[in-house]
């Protein structure tokens, strides 16, 4: 078998890997398919036979073309006019397809890819490929031009970044979509003491439109604002919703006759809502594909 046609078996058999290599560091399907697009491109100027372990490689590889992506994305969040959010995973029930589950698995919901998007690229890697992955610290090194000691440091200080954040849904799902489909019902109603009963105190409500005006702020906290923006806004909003999951945990999606117009990731924890991700970037929704 020549090289050409060795590399491309061996990429297809970890492809659900690197996008999910790719899908953490970047928060992006669009922009992970296009990652490993281009590490398939670099794959075709080596060789194999200075290849000793092929999934460490294409890892490493993948996180080489993410983090470049990365640093090229600072420039261009300019032109945003709220709040980014990741581009959703959404699913109707269980997955039983193996990229998907690859996407989703160690609980990457949407609080948690905020946050790693809060981080410095170099930082945002080391945790990424040394945490999820389990890539040794001396192939993190070179991709950020750093010695294994200090790679494990930059992880070290994502891990502290990210201590203490609520990115981490409770684990029952059911109860999940019990306080889901009671935010639903009171949302349609109009119900606002419901609704401060089911949200957090502290609640964090963020809306990306991309790169679209809105007459709403692109950030709301605690419960009472949420609840009253929701209570504004939800009779009319909430008649066009169903319960969704969006990146493994329950969430909502929001139809019409143009296609999906929303969706929303929830983080629930201790039975309260602690998070509410609205997604109307209608580039994050174009491509929307719903799975069984």
């Amino acid at each position: 078998m020549d090289d050409m046609a060795w590399f491309a078996e061996q990429f297809e058999t970890h492809r659900p890997r690197l996008q999910a290599v790719a899908y953490r560091m970047l928060g992006s399907l669009t922009e992970a398919d296009d990652a490993l697009q281009e590490a398939w491109i670099r794959t075709t100027r080596s060789e194999s036979s200075s290849i000793n372990n092929i999934s460490s490689w294409l890892v490493t590889l993948v996180g080489r073309v993410c983090i470049d992506m990365l640093r090229g994305r600072q420039s261009r969040r300019e032109d945003l006019v709220g709040t980014w959010l990741p581009e959703p995973v959404v699913t109707t029930g269980e997955t039983h397809d193996p990229e998907q589950a690859s996407l989703l698995a160690d609980s990457v919901g949407l609080a948690l890819l905020v946050v790693l998007d809060s981080l410095e690229p170099a930082e945002r890697l080391a945790f990424v490929l040394h945490d999820m992955f389990g890539v040794p610290f001396d192939e993190i090194a070179p991709i950020v031009d750093r010695t294994p000691v200090a790679a494990r440091q930059l992880a070290s200080r994502a891990r502290r970044r990210l201590r203490g954040t609520t990115t981490v849904p409770d684990a029952d799902l059911p109860t999940q979509r019990r306080i889901v489909d009671a935010f639903l019902a009171a949302s349609r109603a109009g119900d606002f003491e419901a609704l401060v009963t089911l949200l957090a105190p502290d609640v964090v409500f963020r809306i990306d439109t991309g790169p679209r005006a809105w007459p709403t702020p692109a950030l709301l906290t605690g419960a009472r604002d949420v609840a009253e923006h929701t209570t504004t806004f939800g009779p009319r909003f909430a008649t066009l919703c169903k319960p969704v999951l969006v990146n493994g945990a329950a969430g909502i999606i929001a139809t019409g006759r143009a296609g999906v117009l929303a969706v929303v990731g929830i983080t629930v924890i201790d039975e309260r809502i602690a998070e509410i991700d609205l997604i109307l970037d209608p580039d994050k929704l174009s491509g929307l594909t719903i799975g069984d």
